[in-house]
């Protein structure tokens, strides 16, 4: 197909408020070595983009200045080394920017097929949260068939993939949530246990439900004082997987209960891990996950669609927090 030399995006030219998040005209990105040019039909909606747009988390080098850390659609263009067999392809891939637009630019590696059980609005919604949660809850932090862990924030996009993830490989999963509402929108979608932070002490319910034993592993975006209320909730050898820091950057802990009940403390970020180890995660997603994407047996929670043009109002539904899974944008 032809593809044109300009675009529409969403790529604001100072922080600010989600006011600064309007339509502009782009340059078209070309492919290069080992990379493919997606026509985007979808752009999924995730926490950094918020970050990003108030100049708290700066594209990493070589990125593109426009958000959107996924996107679902057809590849239209390769780059060197990369077979020509891929155009026409459906794909979602994960970026590091560049998402929020007609057309971005992605690793081939990176790249995961779209099968016809999803249609292009769920495969968008499904990069960022399952490289996140399969890396960090099932790789860092070793969570297995018959283990219980604990993640908070149950109802956000990285919440309701580890709920789904825990269904499909036998681990029981307990969620914090911020409203009765929430608590039971996370039990719907198969969460085992769903504690409602603002009215319930998390440690306590934990130590309830576990019968005193604590809990394998707990995934955690709050950070801040969290950190040592979240080692309480480990048992012995468990491990503690930081991912965002929405609670603070900062956090006390007792050294010594680390080294007495022998726990880890552990993170990771993804945006700015390099081509080769993110290739290798999707290749790990595509032998391990997708036949049960394919299946229909794994799909991501959608909250709510907006237009490409309406990122403003995806950016304030996100940051009400009254959002239930993911929200997606609608390009094409």
């Amino acid at each position: 197909m032809q593809v044109p030399a300009t675009m529409r995006a969403i790529d604001p030219g100072a922080p600010g408020g989600p006011e600064v998040l309007v339509a502009v005209e782009r340059p078209v990105p070309r492919p290069g070595a080992g990379e493919v040019l997606i026509r985007v039909a979808a752009a999924g909606v995730n926490r950094p983009d918020i970050l990003q747009r108030k100049g708290g988390y700066p594209p990493p080098p070589g990125a593109p200045s426009i958000p959107g850390l996924e996107v679902a659609g057809e590849i239209v263009a390769v780059g060197e080394g990369v077979d020509e067999v891929a155009l026409g392809q459906p794909v979602c891939a994960l970026l590091a920017g560049g998402g929020y637009a007609e057309y971005a630019v992605a690793p081939y590696g990176q790249c995961l097929p779209v099968p016809d059980a999803l249609t292009m609005i769920e495969a968008a919604a499904l990069p960022e949260t399952l490289f996140t949660v399969w890396t960090n809850l099932f790789e860092r932090a070793y969570a297995t068939e018959g283990d219980t862990v604990l993640v908070h924030g149950g109802t956000s996009g990285i919440g309701t993939m580890a709920i789904a993830l825990c269904a499909l490989f036998g681990v029981t999963c307990i969620v914090t949530a911020g409203s009765d509402e929430k608590c039971a929108a996370a039990r719907a979608l198969g969460a085992t246990y769903a504690i409602n932070y603002r009215s319930e002490d998390f440690v306590a319910r934990v130590k309830e439900i576990t019968g005193g034993k604590g809990v394998a592993a707990v995934l955690d975006m709050v950070g801040g004082d969290y950190v040592p209320r979240n080692m309480q909730c480990l048992a012995d050898d468990g491990r503690h997987v930081s991912i965002a820091v929405q609670g603070g950057l900062m956090a006390t802990v007792p050294v010594f209960e680390i080294m007495r009940r022998r726990l880890t403390l552990t993170g990771s970020t993804l945006r700015p891990r390099d081509v080769t180890w993110k290739s290798l995660v999707a290749d790990e997603l595509h032998r391990t996950v997708w036949p049960h994407v394919e299946a229909g047996r794994l799909r991501p929670v959608i909250d709510r669609t907006f237009p490409l043009a309406d990122a403003a109002a995806a950016h304030a539904r996100m940051e009400a927090g009254d959002h239930v899974g993911k929200i997606v944008l609608e390009v094409a």
